[in-house]
């Protein structure tokens, strides 16, 4: 079977040059898909399990970071960035390849050959790679108010009002009991600034305020959702924030 992958950049013209790059320096791999956000590329690599996705770190609505964190299946992750010395440090010390921008061919052509010669399946260094990088991010002031959007008017919204947030496209949704609105932050960002015991993130895309929380319910295939006071949307669970749910 052929090897596969995904390629998610917000610019397209630096996707399409990665794809062009890769079609020289590897010809039988087939890229399945481009995506150009994180939300994007998140559903297209649940769907389609490629071998194999770059990711670039810095997109709207999910960071690569957290495009990794949610991916459940075999597929291998290599990054890419402009600048983030902090995340190359960490990467270097994992498993997870990197490639840096401008792109270079010598550097693609080493990429290659490690992934060439790496067994298939998801990478286990991966998850402690992004465990080391994640906390040391600087530390964000816990939120208490957001400015967020709703059509032309900006509102100040009190944190203990939102139900849950929702990564969709390149905006977050806020949602409150009575109103939906816009924020620009990605989901990572806003974990590390919300108070970890009322706010829980329970999948790639969504975070959930404790408080507002009505009950959880699990369907024939035992996937976990939940269900928050005042909203009628259930919300999934991802398989890596169950084990959070454990003791209720």
């Amino acid at each position: 079977m052929p090897i596969t992958a995904l390629i998610a950049d917000d610019e397209p013209h630096l996707a399409q040059y990665l794809k062009d790059q890769l079609a020289q320096a590897w010809p039988e791999l087939q890229v399945l898909a481009v995506a150009h956000n994180g939300v994007e590329a998140a559903r297209l690599i649940a769907d389609t399990e490629p071998d194999i996705a770059f990711l670039d770190i810095q997109m709207p609505g999910l960071t690569g970071l957290e495009v990794a964190q949610g991916i459940e299946g075999r597929t291998r992750v290599v990054f890419v960035t402009a600048y983030d010395e902090y995340a190359i440090q960490a990467f270097e010390a994992g498993a997870a390849d990197y490639l840096l921008k401008p792109l270079k061919a010598e550097r693609l052509a080493q990429t290659v050959t490690r992934l060439r010669q790496s067994a298939p399946g998801g990478d286990e260094a991966l998850a402690g790679a992004l465990k080391r990088l994640l906390p040391a991010m600087p530390a964000a002031p816990q939120l208490r108010y957001i400015r967020a959007a709703h059509g032309e008017l900006m509102h100040q919204v009190p944190v203990a009002d939102v139900l849950f947030f929702h990564a969709d496209d390149k905006y977050t949704v806020v949602q409150t009991a009575t109103q939906e609105l816009l924020i620009r932050t990605p989901i990572m960002e806003l974990t590390a600034q919300l108070d970890p015991e009322r706010f829980w993130q329970i999948h790639r895309s969504t975070i959930i305020n404790l408080d507002h929380l009505a009950g959880t319910r699990r369907d024939e295939a035992s996937r976990l959702f939940v269900r928050v006071r005042g909203h009628a949307r259930e919300l999934p669970v991802s398989r890596a924030y169950v084990h959070l749910f454990k003791a209720m």
